[in-house]
Protein backbone atom coordinates (compact mmCIF):
# COMPACT_ATOMS: atom_id res chain seq x y z
CA UNK A 1 0.00 0.00 0.00
CA UNK A 2 3.25 2.47 0.86
CA UNK A 3 4.00 1.93 -2.45
CA UNK A 4 0.54 2.77 -4.29
CA UNK A 5 1.00 6.39 -1.91
CA UNK A 6 5.02 6.97 -3.07
CA UNK A 7 3.87 6.26 -6.92
CA UNK A 8 1.37 8.56 -6.75
CA UNK A 9 3.66 11.32 -5.38
CA UNK A 10 5.75 10.67 -8.42
CA UNK A 11 3.87 12.88 -11.02
CA UNK A 12 2.91 15.61 -8.07
CA UNK A 13 7.31 15.79 -7.25
CA UNK A 14 7.86 16.08 -11.12
CA UNK A 15 5.45 19.10 -11.66
CA UNK A 16 6.57 20.49 -8.21
CA UNK A 17 10.05 20.50 -9.35
CA UNK A 18 8.97 23.09 -12.66
CA UNK A 19 6.57 24.95 -9.95
CA UNK A 20 9.19 25.17 -7.52
CA UNK A 21 11.98 26.44 -9.72
CA UNK A 22 9.54 29.07 -12.09
CA UNK A 23 9.05 30.37 -8.08
CA UNK A 24 12.41 30.75 -7.49
CA UNK A 25 13.08 32.36 -11.01
CA UNK A 26 16.08 30.06 -11.01
CA UNK A 27 17.41 29.49 -14.87
CA UNK A 28 20.39 27.58 -12.77
CA UNK A 29 19.94 23.73 -12.68
CA UNK A 30 21.11 21.64 -9.67
CA UNK A 31 24.10 18.97 -11.13
CA UNK A 32 25.85 18.56 -7.40
CA UNK A 33 23.64 16.23 -5.01
CA UNK A 34 24.42 18.21 -2.27
CA UNK A 35 22.56 21.62 -4.04
CA UNK A 36 19.77 19.23 -5.05
CA UNK A 37 19.16 18.26 -1.78
CA UNK A 38 19.17 21.89 -0.12
CA UNK A 39 16.53 22.70 -3.03
CA UNK A 40 14.49 19.94 -2.05
CA UNK A 41 14.39 20.70 1.91
CA UNK A 42 14.62 24.30 1.58
CA UNK A 43 12.61 26.56 -1.39
CA UNK A 44 10.52 23.07 -2.40
CA UNK A 45 9.51 22.08 1.19
CA UNK A 46 8.56 25.77 1.79
CA UNK A 47 6.86 25.92 -1.55
CA UNK A 48 4.69 22.84 -0.78
CA UNK A 49 4.54 22.95 3.55
CA UNK A 50 5.02 26.12 4.22
CA UNK A 51 8.62 25.69 6.18
CA UNK A 52 12.00 24.43 5.42
CA UNK A 53 12.65 20.83 6.12
CA UNK A 54 13.72 19.68 9.88
CA UNK A 55 16.59 18.58 9.08
CA UNK A 56 19.05 17.08 5.79
CA UNK A 57 21.77 14.66 6.92
CA UNK A 58 24.70 12.23 5.62
CA UNK A 59 23.95 8.48 6.83
CA UNK A 60 27.49 8.02 8.29
CA UNK A 61 28.53 5.02 6.57
CA UNK A 62 27.64 5.29 2.80
CA UNK A 63 28.15 7.92 0.46
CA UNK A 64 25.01 7.57 -1.08
CA UNK A 65 22.57 7.64 1.37
CA UNK A 66 20.99 10.86 2.62
CA UNK A 67 18.19 11.33 5.15
CA UNK A 68 15.23 14.47 5.37
CA UNK A 69 13.74 14.47 9.01
CA UNK A 70 11.05 16.12 9.64
CA UNK A 71 9.48 15.66 13.29
CA UNK A 72 5.58 16.80 12.41
CA UNK A 73 4.82 15.94 8.68
CA UNK A 74 2.23 17.26 7.56
CA UNK A 75 1.05 15.05 5.81
CA UNK A 76 0.65 12.68 9.18
CA UNK A 77 -0.79 15.40 11.20
CA UNK A 78 -4.73 14.57 10.58
CA UNK A 79 -4.35 11.03 9.84
CA UNK A 80 -3.88 9.04 13.56
CA UNK A 81 -4.23 5.48 12.41
CA UNK A 82 -3.71 4.43 8.77
CA UNK A 83 -2.29 0.82 7.65
CA UNK A 84 0.97 2.49 6.22
CA UNK A 85 2.61 5.71 6.89
CA UNK A 86 1.55 8.23 4.87
CA UNK A 87 4.84 10.04 4.48
CA UNK A 88 5.51 7.82 1.61
CA UNK A 89 3.32 10.01 -0.35
CA UNK A 90 5.72 13.12 0.12
CA UNK A 91 8.64 9.91 -0.75
CA UNK A 92 7.48 9.52 -3.79
CA UNK A 93 7.07 13.67 -4.25
CA UNK A 94 10.84 13.60 -3.32
CA UNK A 95 11.72 10.55 -5.62
CA UNK A 96 10.07 12.39 -8.40
CA UNK A 97 11.42 15.87 -7.92
CA UNK A 98 15.41 13.72 -8.01
CA UNK A 99 14.35 11.75 -11.17
CA UNK A 100 12.74 14.90 -12.95
CA UNK A 101 16.13 16.85 -12.41
CA UNK A 102 18.25 13.66 -13.29
CA UNK A 103 18.98 12.45 -9.63
CA UNK A 104 17.91 9.01 -10.02
CA UNK A 105 17.22 7.46 -6.54
CA UNK A 106 15.44 5.24 -4.27
CA UNK A 107 13.50 7.61 -1.98
CA UNK A 108 11.63 5.72 1.32
CA UNK A 109 9.29 6.84 4.59
CA UNK A 110 10.22 5.43 8.00
CA UNK A 111 9.46 6.50 11.31
CA UNK A 112 12.19 6.75 14.32
CA UNK A 113 12.45 6.52 17.93
CA UNK A 114 12.06 9.67 18.29
CA UNK A 115 8.59 9.99 16.59
CA UNK A 116 9.84 11.65 13.42
CA UNK A 117 9.73 10.94 10.13
CA UNK A 118 12.79 10.06 8.09
CA UNK A 119 12.89 9.91 4.13
CA UNK A 120 15.80 7.77 3.01
CA UNK A 121 17.61 8.70 0.08
CA UNK A 122 19.68 6.38 -2.01
CA UNK A 123 21.06 7.26 -4.67
CA UNK A 124 21.79 5.25 -8.04
CA UNK A 125 25.50 4.26 -9.16
CA UNK A 126 25.69 6.83 -11.80
CA UNK A 127 24.69 10.21 -9.36
CA UNK A 128 27.85 9.21 -7.53
CA UNK A 129 30.15 8.19 -10.69
CA UNK A 130 28.91 11.48 -12.17
CA UNK A 131 29.73 13.18 -8.58
CA UNK A 132 32.79 11.91 -8.55
CA UNK A 133 33.82 13.56 -12.12
CA UNK A 134 32.73 16.75 -11.26
CA UNK A 135 34.55 17.02 -8.00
Amino acid sequence: RSRRLEDAGVGVGRRALELACWRERSSKRETRVRGILQFITQALWKSLFGAHADSLQKVQDSDDEFMIVEKEPLVNAFISSAPVNCAAFVAGVVRGVLEAAQFPAEVSAHDNEEGATVLLIKFAPEVLEREKRQA
